[in-house]
Order: C-alpha cells, then sequence, then structure tokens
C-alpha cells in the first residue's frame, strides 16, 4: 500500500511516502524551492517521493493531510485572524483538498487528521516503542496547543489538550520577537543566546505565565497580542521587563541574554513539571514529543534527565514539516490495522548517483579531484583538509529530512581548532556570532566525552561535554553540546571519514553544522552545493566521489557570484540561473 504524507500551506511544507509501512521517502519543498520555509502546496517534494519509488499517481492509496482544515478556521474565526475577510479565510479551508485535486490531479481518497493527532503519531509510530506516553508541544494547531496522550499498538489517545490562546510556543515566539528575531525561525537563536545571560528575569516572564491544573497552564492575555503580524506582544511586555523591544540586526546586550536565558528557564521548568504530570498519569518508561518545541534540545536533555522517564523518541522532523509522516503513519494504521516501520535514518531526501555529478562537472570545464573507486583515498583527503584547519562542506548519499544535517548535506571542521567557530559564524555560515556548532561522534566514543549514555542519532538533546581533549568549536558557553551520534551501519561513508580523522588526531568527532549559508535551506542538488561554495568562504567541497578546493574555481564565477548576490539574495532566479549555466 502507498501513502503519502502531507503538511502544507502554514509553515513548513512537506511531502512524504510510506509503502507498506516504510518509510521510504521524505523532504520538505524548501529544499527544491530554495524558499526558505516554503509553505506552499510540496510540488516538488511529492513529486520526488513518487519518482524515488518508481509510482505514478494512480499508484497512490491515499494522501493523508496533517490537520483539518474547518476545525482550524473555527478558531481563525474566533480570533479575528490577521485582518483576513471570512471569505479568504474560508477560501484557505478549502485549498487543501482542492489543491490535492487539482494542482496534484489526485482522485482517491484523503484522510485528514488533526494537527496535534499528526504530531503525536509522527515520534510515536517511528519510535519503535510498544507503548509511550506522548507530549506535544507547538504554537497551535486547529485548536490545541499542547496535549498528553498514551499509546500502545496502532492504539493513539490523546486524553487532555490546552487550547489556544494558551501556548508554550507562542510563548516562546513572542519573546523570540520582542529580542529581535523572527518568529518560527529564530527561536533557535533564542535557545543559542540564553546560555550566555543570567535567569534575572524569571519572575517577570513567570507573570506571562500560569501554572494550571494537571496539564493545564494558561497564559497572561494582557501581556499578548496575537491579531497582529509583525509581533506579537502588547506594550505592556516592553514596560514588564523594562526595555523597547529590540530592533532586528542591532546589537545584542547583557539585558537580552538574561531574557533568553529566564525564557528558557520558565519554559524547562514548565515541561519538566508537565511530563512529571503526563508519568503519573501515564506510567510508561517511554516518553514520545512532537511540536515545535520538542525541538528545544535544551530542555529536551533536561526532561530525559532530570524526568521520570527513562527513554525519550524525537523524531528529527519534530516540527510541522514532519507532521507528514504523522498523517501517513495514521492512514497506515487505519487501512491496514498495522503500525509504521520504526525510523531507521533521516536520509530520506534526494541523492545523486556519481555518474550523474561527473556528468555535470564534466559540462562546467572544472578539474576536480577524482576519488572514483578510491574511497579510502578520499575519506584521507578530507582528513588532511581538516587538520590542516580547512573548512570542508560534504554532500554524499541522500538529504537529511528535518532542519539539522546528519552527514549528508553537511559543513565539517576540526572541533580542537581555537577561530573555527568565529571563522564558521562570521565568513560561512554569516550568522551571529554568538550561535554554538555541533559535533558528529562516533557512538561508540560517545560516552568518553560528553554525559551522554545512549544513542542521540538525530541531534535533538543537549548533554555537557567531558572530554579529555580540549574542544572549543562545539563547547558552548555553558560547557554543553548537542551531538550527533554516527553509527557506521547507518552512515558508512561519514563514520569512516570521522574515524580517520580520529586515527590522524586521537579525536573521535567533527564540528557538524548545516550545509547552507544564513537565509539558505541547506542545500539539496550538486548545483545547490556549488552555489553555496560560491557563496561563502568555505575552502573545499567534497561532493561524491569529486573534491572541488576553492582554488580551483575560475575566477569569473566567484566575481559573477558576488555580484550577482549584492543584486539577490540567495535562491532567486539570478543566482539560480548564474550557477545552472556552470552546471
Amino acid at each position: 500500500m502507498n501513502i503519502i504524507g502531507i503538511s502544507a500551506f502554514y509553515h513548513e511544507s512537506a511531502c512524504c511516502l510510506l509503502r507498506d509501512g516504510e518509510l521510504v521517502a521524505a523532504a520538505e519543498e524548501e529544499r527544491f524551492s530554495r524558499v526558505k520555509h516554503d509553505r506552499g502546496l510540496p510540488r516538488a517534494s511529492f513529486k520526488y517521493c513518487l519518482d524515488v519509488a518508481g509510482l505514478d499517481i494512480t499508484q497512490v492509496d491515499c494522501i493523508a493531510y496533517y490537520e483539518q482544515p474547518s476545525k482550524k478556521l473555527s478558531r481563525q474565526l474566533w480570533a479575528g485572524h490577521a485582518g483576513r475577510s471570512v471569505a479568504q479565510l474560508w477560501n484557505a479551508a478549502l485549498a487543501p483538498e482542492r489543491a490535492i485535486r487539482e494542482e496534484l490531479g489526485f482522485s482517491g481518497p484523503i484522510k485528514l487528521y488533526d494537527h496535534h493527532l499528526s504530531h503525536a503519531a509522527s515520534s510515536y509510530h517511528f519510535s519503535g516503542f510498544q507503548d509511550a506516553a506522548i507530549l506535544t508541544v507547538d504554537g497551535v494547531g486547529e485548536w490545541a496547543t499542547t496535549t498528553y496522550g498514551r499509546a500502545k499498538g496502532t492504539s493513539i489517545e490523546l486524553f487532555e489538550e490546552v487550547a489556544f490562546p494558551n501556548s508554550l510556543g507562542l510563548l516562546y515566539s513572542a519573546i523570540t520577537s520582542y529580542l529581535g528575531f523572527e518568529v518560527l525561525s529564530g527561536e533557535y537563536k533564542v535557545m543559542g543566546l540564553a546560555p550566555y545571560g543570567k535567569p534575572r528575569f524569571v519572575n517577570e516572564i513567570g507573570k506571562l505565565l500560569r501554572q494550571g491544573q494537571d496539564g493545564q497552564y494558561t497564559l497572561n492575555l494582557d501581556y499578548f497580542d496575537f491579531t497582529q503580524k509583525d509581533r506579537m506582544y502588547s506594550d505592556k511586555l516592553s514596560e514588564l521587563l523594562g526595555q523597547a523591544p529590540r530592533q532586528p540586526e542591532s546589537a545584542l546586550a547583557p539585558f537580552h541574554e538574561d531574557v533568553a536565558r529566564s525564557l528558557q528557564v520558565v519554559l524547562e521548568e514548565m515541561l519538566l513539571e508537565k511530563a512529571r504530570y503526563l508519568h503519573r498519569r501515564v506510567p510508561s518508561e517511554n516518553l514520545c514529543m512532537a511540536g515545535g518545541v520538542a525541538l528545544n534540545v535544551v530542555a529536551n536533555g533536561r526532561v530525559l534527565r532530570e524526568g521520570p522517564f527513562e527513554r525519550l523518541f524525537v523524531q528529527p522532523a519534530a516540527g510541522d514539516a514532519g507532521s507528514c509522516l504523522g498523517a501517513a503513519a495514521l492512514a497506515h494504521a487505519e487501512l491496514t490495522g498495522q503500525r509504521t516501520q520504526p525510523m531507521r535514518h533521516a536520509y530520506l531526501g534526494p541523492r545523486y548517483s556519481v555518474e550523474d555529478v561527473a556528468s555535470r562537472l564534466a559540462a562546467t570545464g572544472l578539474q576536480p579531484l577524482d576519488f572514483r573507486g578510491r574511497e579510502d583515498a578520499l575519506v584521507e583527503a578530507v582528513v588532511d583538509r581538516l587538520v590542516n584547519q580547512k573548512v570542508v562542506s560534504w554532500f554524499h548519499g541522500s538529504m537529511e529530512m528535518g532542519p539539522r544535517a546528519l552527514g549528508g548535506r553537511s559543513i565539517l571542521a576540526d572541533p580542537r581548532a581555537q577561530d573555527i567557530r568565529e571563522r564558521l559564524n562570521r565568513l560561512v555560515k554569516m550568522r551571529e556570532a554568538f550561535r554554538p556548532f555541533a559535533p558528529s561522534v562516533l557512538a561508540e566514543h560517545a560516552s568518553a566525552h560528553f554525559d551522554l549514555d545512549h544513542a542521540s542519532p538525530y541531534m535533538l538533546e543537549v548533554c555537557q561535554v567531558r572530554s579529555p581533549i580540549e574542544l572549543p568549536a562545539i563547547t558552548h558557553v555553558d560547557g554543553s553540546a548537542r551531538p550527533q551520534t554516527v553509527d557506521a551501519r547507518v552512515a558508512p561513508r561519514y563514520a569512516r571519514m570521522i574515524d580517520a580523522f580520529y586515527r590522524r588526531t586521537g579525536c573521535p568527532l567533527v564540528v557538524n553544522t548545516s550545509f547552507n549559508v544564513r537565509g539558505e535551506p541547506i542545500v539539496c542538488s550538486p548545483t545547490d552545493a556549488v552555489l553555496c561554495l560560491l557563496n561563502s568562504d568555505m575552502d573545499c567541497l567534497v561532493l561524491e566521489d569529486f573534491i572541488i578546493d576553492r582554488e580551483m574555481l575560475p575566477a569569473d564565477w566567484k566575481s559573477l557570484a558576488r555580484a550577482f548576490r549584492e543584486l539577490t539574495h540567495p535562491g532567486q532566479e539570478l543566482e539560480q540561473h548564474l550557477v545552472y549555466t556552470f552546471l
């Protein structure tokens, strides 16, 4: 049975394919369109899912959609949503099914599932757990913002919810906006900024949020305004905190760091309290979390370390993009009476054959280093560059699903280097200097360098660094890191490269950050990879079996890329045309 899952029309559109209960393909639309957080119908990712399985649309048995538009409409009408007319809201509610029918051309059954049920299923059904407690937390779905549930076999029951406008996700987003970062993408930055600050505004942030009975809590709506497009807070928030909102891109002061730290503390304490309540209701050893707040890896670490559950599963695309997985899993359970197979890895996106890459490179006139049939020599050449303090972009195999690079589309560096973090932030990623970088560590060595006694393949929890090696590039200001444990059975070439680095240096880990620059989605294709190399100060590109050192690029390519970058931001048509003339 072939089931397509779709999430679209709000944030992070994505598509996946379940074939007889196995997740065989999944990708966010932004990777193809090159529009960050693309919210449109995922046409390209839908086509990719069909192509990778060799299917045409007549062979799709069902399309599952991740939320209930009619329920969402009722909430939008109640809230007077952002000045849109009733007709506009009604058309938006009709859009998903209409687009699936008219734009994708699908005439078969369409199943709609509640937003938070899709979140819950996206974690539980792929966890491999036989039973679990479920906690979903995000901004808002239809009405629910937090849900509590239990699961066993194919059954999921969500027995309690917190309803809009009360929302931990919206609280975090409102303070994100107050701190001058973009809502729905800047929350990571607030989490990364928090360790620099002191929790001196915990009492003030606490006034925004009231603890309720059991799983409940409420926001103090005097401090929020969810009807505005450009911010989510009222003027009373500035009065409470004693300063005006930070302007985007302006300097960060200790005040902003302290607000971020205080917000993070309040969030973590609330999640811990609700996890303890959930365990009293569902005394399982296993916890499944999903929703955008489940991407707060610092909070995840505390919930696992200090909470009552023995095991925690968060799938790599825990936000709205991953809800397409949950919708597909729910449809599979409904139609077959069976669960999906556990998630084995996140490498579910497009891959490009060595022959395809060779053909594209040949057309450019470039003379890359060719390591076809010589993988050992390739990984040694990569290690040569890493130990010489080079920044290496790494493109191999299938693209990852979710916001974390996991060795398919990654930027790599030596974690022992003192200046690598500053260089990566300023010259390569072109982002704020406070942002931390994560390590990829060989699974068998992880416990010797991190306070981690279990696998963490998706980079979704934070722990303390306890390595005998000084690791300034991956150690955050509070002594923490967000490791990815690398299993050679899952990512053999990536593991082999890290092992070669270990044999050369005694260090079994590398810096791993996503292969993109600020404002761009993670690269998907070889073309995207070359474009990213042109528009950053990375030293080389490992493109499957080929290495392109920066010095190999023609001077006119680099100057043209700089000129086009001044005219338009990455991902727009003009700059894409430049690279397509090369490849």
